[in-house]
Order: structure tokens, then C-alpha cells, then sequence
């Protein structure tokens, strides 16, 4: 089952074989919220969102949620059994554990690693013209949820088909969109470049995608980078020309 859903994504060699695996363990890991009842009190957004449900042309790592209300309490706990039922109906060995915070946090955070033997023989013979060389570990991938999201976004409903037909609570499109823009202009790196934010940035310019200036303004203010819940377009605006002409290339 696995091989036909990887040779689905047509690998031309070992790297993107491995990043097909990645997405449909991140497929699997979201079939397993949704059985435990995660999505009634949470939902999906960033760029694997993204990725999986509007097309991004960029695969994702993390696997990033937000709380629909605020919940300090919040924990994993209860949903990681279901997780784990998940991969076991398909045949695959996960470990998966909740980070012990050292210091207080909106953000909770799961790790999940994938047997490293089982991803080797997965990979084997997928790849005719290219030997599989040796695994680089285990594909390991982060769970992260916001427990005390800024309010001002909507969801929607989203069908997966793998491993089986289910519907995920996502942000909408101007909603990511607004997440973006926050991360590209408040990103605490000076002067630095993270080019999927810039790249994320255009593929939402390019498909039209309108910006919840609201939300973006709401999250900036709850982050403490903006000093008011409101931001106009001149505003915003004004912030982008600085953040470009901050960005060193070099």
C-alpha cells in the first residue's frame, strides 16, 4: 500500500521518494487526529497545510495546529494512542512522545519517529535506475499546536483521501495567508532570509489569495510586534517595503 501511494508521486530519485514518505506519514499521523477527535477543538494550518490541501510546489516538514480556543492545559496525551493505531493498520512502527516543557510556552509541542529499517525496505526497488543509499535516519516529524491562538480567523473543511476518506479542520486561505505574513515580517532572525517564507509569499500573490488583514493584525499584536488589533493597508504596507529592504541576500 505504501509503495503504490509513493509511486504515485512519480520519484525521480531517493531524495523525493524520501519527501513522498514524509507527506504520507504526515497523511497518516492527521487521519490519526481526526479519529481521536482532535479537529473539534483544533485546526491545521502553515505551510504543510498548505502543501497537502491548495498544492504547494514545496513540501513541508512540521505539521503546525492551532487550538480553536484558548486551552493552557492542552496536552498530546490523549490523542497519541490514536496515532499510533493509525500506522499500525498500515504496517508501520512509529514512536511518538510528547516534549517535556522546561519553560513555559503557548506552544506544545510531539515528536513522531518512523522505523528507519521499515523506511529502507519501502524505498527499496521504488527507484529502478538508482540504488537506495544508506537511510540518514529515521524520518522524524514535529506536532505543534498553539494553545492560546489570537482570535479573528475562520476554518473550512477539507477532504483527504489517504489513508481514508476524512475531512480536516483547516484555516482558510486568507487566514495562512495572514500567518505567513506574520512569520515573513516578525520572524525574530535579523537581517536573516528564510526563503520559504518569500517563496510562500508569491505563491499566495500569485494565486490571488486575499490577506485577512484582521488576523494578521490580531496575531502581530498577541506576539507583542504590533502595538494595536488594528493594521491598515498603508500600514502593512509600510512594514513589508522595511522587511525587504532589511533583507540582506548575502
Amino acid at each position: 500500500m505504501i509503495k503504490e501511494w509513493i509511486d504515485e508521486y512519480n520519484p525521480a530519485n531517493q531524495d523525493e521518494a524520501e519527501q513522498a514518505l514524509r507527506e504520507i506519514l504526515q497523511e497518516i499521523t492527521l487521519a490519526g487526529l481526526q479519529r481521536s477527535g482532535f479537529f473539534e477543538k483544533a485546526a491545521f494550518y502553515g505551510g504543510t497545510a498548505l502543501r497537502i490541501f491548495h498544492g504547494l510546489d514545496r513540501y513541508s516538514e512540521d505539521l503546525d495546529f492551532s487550538l480553536l480556543e484558548a486551552d493552557p492545559g492542552f496536552s498530546f496525551e490523549p490523542n497519541l494512542e490514536s496515532i499510533i493505531r493509525e500506522f499500525i493498520a498500515v504496517g508501520i512502527e512509529v514512536d511518538i512522545q510528547e516534549k517535556k516543557k522546561t519553560k513555559q510556552s503557548n506552544i506544545n509541542s510531539a515528536f513522531l519517529k518512523a522505523d528507519t529499517s521499515w523506511h529502507e525496505l519501502t524505498l527499496k526497488n521504488i527507484i529502478p535506475q538508482e540504488r537506495p543509499s544508506a537511510i540518514r535516519g529515521a524520518i522524524k516529524i514535529k506536532l505543534e499546536v498553539d494553545k492560546q491562538p489570537p482570535p479573528g480567523f475562520e476554518t473550512e473543511e477539507k477532504l483527504l483521501l489517504r489513508p481514508f476518506s476524512f475531512y480536516t479542520k483547516c484555516f482558510t486561505l486568507p487566514d495562512l495567508f495572514a500567518g505567513k505574513m506574520h512569520a515573513l515580517l516578525f520572524r525574530k532572525w535579523i537581517n536573516r532570509v528564510k526563503g520559504r517564507d518569500w517563496y510562500d509569499m508569491e505563491w499566495y500573490i500569485r494565486k490571488g489569495v486575499p490577506l485577512n488583514l484582521h488576523h494578521l493584525a490580531l496575531r502581530a499584536y498577541d506576539s507583542g510586534d504590533w502595538p494595536s488589533k488594528k493594521m491598515s493597508q498603508p500600514e502593512f504596507r509600510e512594514l513589508l517595503f522595511a522587511k525587504i529592504n532589511s533583507v540582506n541576500p548575502d
